[in-house]
């Protein structure tokens, strides 16, 4: 597909400043101690990148979100099933068949303003590159791909990207692609578009032989009308840097240079790192950084420049999501983040007063072993190459791209 003076958007946004949600009410979406979902993973991140000046300046907005409307939630979620998030949360009776007050979703008094805040963040950032009112947006309180149309799902109520997709496209926007590269499949951003040919839905996860949700397998590439919209690279467990930076660019430039997309989308779960509780992957915060600046120059590439980041999964509070996720900020504000930098001593200091413990002190793991090109050949006994190839053999004849060429 090539671009046509109908697909842009309205200019602007190359001088208007970068927006990054923020605001304390967004700590509300936070499921109780012990869960994995604690909103400190929010508000830590949001204070390492304030400490690292990523927040400051002209070219950053920090923007606060209220609730979305009911009728907005609608677009993507039955109203049944919001009627029911409202009522399971006002009067704290669980409805398991909607899977709220489920291990995974325990209820909470504020989870449906909680979770509408959320995806009114990610949604008035995507129309707000759209509109060219800023050329990047970040929501690290957003990414939650589980949620599907009539239920909750691994941690997520309602699903803020699907939404702001299918404000994008309401707001006349053709193509619109979203990658995704937590440990997780997401899978109900992927079910939301499954027959729509607008929005392409491209996720790096484990595999889901080995983790939840169970899906994402290459052989799911699109509904009727929609093949090759979908699609899944699922990885072994232990995959490390470079078997996942690998696949990644064995397949995500290709599928997104075909499609063409006029806004990028892109979930940042971090929980692919060697030290998630919750996956099985071994990358590292310098590999998912090096991801990150992939995904940035294919916005500018393909998109000019129009980029909404989320966060997503990540279960190492203080280790990685703060680091991971701050180095996503600094990508999307133009102020990328050297790794060698150390971690403010301000921040340390706060860690180790609330948490007792020591976080680690510099915001690279210590490098990122090269990825081994697809075009140096494909190795039939490397369980990552059989993945790889798997998925372009699924997807890639269906985009016009040969799967046996780089």
């Amino acid at each position: 597909m090539t671009a046509t003076a109908t697909d842009a958007a309205p200019h602007g946004a190359a001088t208007a400043p970068v927006r990054v949600v923020w605001s304390t009410e967004m700590l509300g979406y936070d499921f109780g101690v012990g869960h994995p979902m604690t909103s400190d993973r929010i508000d830590l991140t949001i204070a390492l990148a304030a400490g690292l000046g990523l927040l400051e300046g002209p070219g950053v907005e920090v923007v606060a979100a209220a609730p979305a409307s009911d009728e907005l939630l609608a677009t993507v979620h039955d109203p049944d099933y919001v009627a029911a998030v409202h009522a399971a949360a006002e009067q704290g009776v669980p409805d398991p068949a909607r899977g709220l007050g489920t291990r995974d979703d325990p209820l909470f008094p504020q989870m449906h303003e909680a979770a509408a805040r959320v995806v009114a963040g990610s949604v008035d950032a995507a129309l707000a590159v759209w509109e060219g009112r800023a050329p990047h947006a970040v929501n690290v309180g957003g990414g939650l791909h589980h949620a599907m149309p009539g239920a909750a799902s691994g941690f997520c109520v309602y699903n803020d990207a699907a939404v702001a997709i299918r404000a994008l496209l309401a707001a006349g926007v053709r193509r619109v692609a979203y990658v995704d590269v937590d440990a997780h499949h997401g899978d109900g951003v992927q079910a939301v578009f499954w027959d729509d040919p607008r929005v392409m839905t491209v996720s790096l996860h484990e595999t889901g032989a080995a983790l939840f949700p169970g899906t994402g397998h290459p052989g799911e590439t699109g509904g009727p009308g929609a093949d090759g919209t979908a699609v899944n690279v699922a990885l072994p467990s232990r995959t490390g840097d470079a078997g996942w930076l690998r696949a990644f660019d064995a397949v995500v430039p290709a599928v997104l240079r075909a499609f063409q997309p006029q806004v990028l989308v892109t979930q940042h779960g971090c929980d692919t790192h060697l030290l998630d509780p919750l996956a099985s992957l071994r990358v590292s915060v310098d590999g998912q950084r090096l991801a990150a600046e992939r995904l940035h120059d294919l916005a500018h590439e393909l998109c000019d420049g129009r980029w909404l980041a989320l966060g997503g999964g990540g279960y190492a509070v203080l280790d990685v999501v703060p680091r991971a996720w701050a180095h996503v900020i600094g990508i999307a504000t133009h102020r990328p983040v050297d790794p060698a930098t150390p971690v403010p001593a301000e921040w340390l200091d706060a860690v180790r007063a609330r948490y007792g413990r020591e976080a680690v002190a510099a915001m690279t793991d210590g490098g990122v072993a090269e990825a081994r090109p697809w075009s140096a050949g494909y190795d039939p006994a490397d369980d990552v190459d059989r993945a790889v190839r798997a998925t372009r053999a699924a997807v890639f004849p269906s985009l016009g791209l040969d799967p046996e060429l780089d």
